[in-house]
């Protein structure tokens, strides 16, 4: 049983995608961003950063495991499933997933709260970040006119992307010109476990200062 702290942003449902898709039996805990849960003691123990996503594996001595990207390949080595054991291809997964945890995920966050969220409009700082995550955007699309996966086949580079590009457009972020990036959103789209993950925890309408909250957690990685 695992233990899965989180709330309803792109870094949540990425770890709650390879949840699903491995099989794996889990508990969720949603964690109250707009009051500030995830700074309190109980689970600054479990992530000091006080960030969500997080997990607790009880069946490995409690082992607790924070940062999404990390989560996510502690999951795909325990199960042994969408991760390579093969070195290159092993590699391949790593370099686009380090790609979404580098770019991908901090450039749209960083867009989501300029464009959404900031108080006030500050024009320089919206359009730097949306043309960043566009051109980010770009770079999959080229990827995936190559190959039907990021990695080539699915793996947790697509777990892991697929939250942030579906969003696109909370970003402020046109890719009808994009056909390829499309394809690959719309295909992850029909799997079953990306649309559990999506309840998992389920959107809910929220107050600005909810939103705020919600959006200076999305800027972690």
């Amino acid at each position: 049983m695992i233990d899965f702290y989180s709330a309803a942003t792109p870094n949540g449902y990425k770890v709650a995608i390879a949840l699903e898709e491995m099989g794996l039996e889990y508990q969720l805990h949603h964690l109250d961003l707009s009051t500030n849960e995830q700074k309190k003691p109980a689970f600054l123990a479990i992530n000091p950063n006080g960030r969500i996503p997080a997990i607790v594996d009880r069946s490995n001595d409690n082992f607790a495991v924070f940062e999404s990207g990390a989560i996510l390949i502690y999951l795909a080595e325990k199960t042994g499933m969408f991760l390579p054991l093969d070195f290159k291809q092993r590699s391949v997964v790593m370099q686009w997933l380090m790609f979404q945890m580098g770019g991908v995920g901090p450039m749209l966050g960083q867009a989501n709260v300029f464009y959404r969220y900031f108080p006030e409009k500050v024009p320089a700082a919206i359009q730097r970040y949306q043309n960043e995550g566009r051109r980010l955007l770009e770079v999959l699309n080229r990827r995936l006119g190559d190959v039907e996966y990021l990695a080539g086949d699915y793996s947790i580079a697509d777990m892991a992307t697929w939250p942030w590009a579906r969003s696109h457009n909370w970003s402020g972020i046109n890719i009808d010109d994009l056909p390829h990036l499309k394809r690959w959103i719309n295909a992850l789209a029909d799997r079953p476990a990306c649309q559990k993950a999506l309840l998992t925890p389920a959107s809910k309408q929220q107050s600005d200062k909810e939103r705020v909250e919600q959006a200076q957690n999305m800027i972690s990685r």
